[in-house]
């Protein structure tokens, strides 16, 4: 338990691990840039009912519930406001873990302009901390058309491979980076869309204060069997 604190706690003194400005927009040379999306259903055209589908996928999004945690886990402080919250990341790949940083540097609460009219989106935006296997920024978007009342969950990202001292690890994020990031994607578009019909609690945290998402998870059997890498790239 202490381990674990220390390691969210580790993650203050980490900066983002790249230069916005060679990043997407400035800079799309070398860079995925991903939008994936999922319809959740509508409500009554306006402004998000209470209690209905926005408020409620907010919550999950907030949370992290959305998350295959086949795929990757979260661990971060709680209570504690939104924008500057640190995550622990554990990515789990066959018998590899990887500890990894996050920041949530933004929060979304507006109306924009959308392809069908006027939308109200919701959510955050979280940045890469040095040490993760790539670099980028990745959206978490909850948004109802105002005219029709449609609700999406969206995904939207740009991204790249860190650079990674490793060789063996290097190789293998080069030959299966790419592919798990996008079934994580599709895998969270899914999960969401199915814990909208029987939305679970928030996860609590522990006596430590720490939330470990998504809630329900336990450690597996083989564990212990485990190669763990703390903050492998740069």
């Amino acid at each position: 338990m202490r381990d674990l604190t220390r390691a969210v706690d580790d993650l203050r003194d980490r900066p983002v691990n790249y230069d916005e400005g060679q990043a997407p927009p400035f800079v799309l040379d070398g860079w995925h840039q991903d939008r994936r999306v999922v319809v959740l259903g509508r409500e009554a055209p306006g402004e998000p009912e209470p209690g209905g589908l926005v408020e409620t996928a907010g919550t999950l999004v907030d949370s992290y519930e959305f998350s295959d945690p086949a795929i990757l886990r979260a661990a971060f402080h709680y209570p504690g406001h939104l924008v500057g919250r640190d995550m622990l990341l554990e990515g789990r790949f066959l018998v590899l873990r990887f500890l990894i940083g996050v920041r949530i540097t933004a929060e979304h609460d507006e109306v924009r302009a959308g392809a069908n009219g006027p939308e109200r989106v919701i959510g955050w935006s979280y940045q890469t901390l040095r040490g993760h296997l790539e670099q980028g920024r990745l959206t978490y978007e909850v948004a109802k058309e105002l005219d029709t009342g449609r609700v999406e969950f969206r995904i939207i990202a740009y991204s790249r491979r860190a650079p990674i001292a490793n060789p063996a690890l290097r190789l293998g994020f080069r030959l299966f980076g790419r592919r798990t990031q996008l079934q994580f994607y599709r895998h969270a578009l899914a999960r969401l869309h199915r814990l909208m019909r029987t939305p679970p609690r928030p996860p609590a945290p522990g006596p430590d204060g720490i939330v470990r998402a998504p809630s329900g998870v336990e450690p597996g059997r083989f564990e212990g069997w485990t190669l763990r890498f703390a903050h492998p790239g740069r």
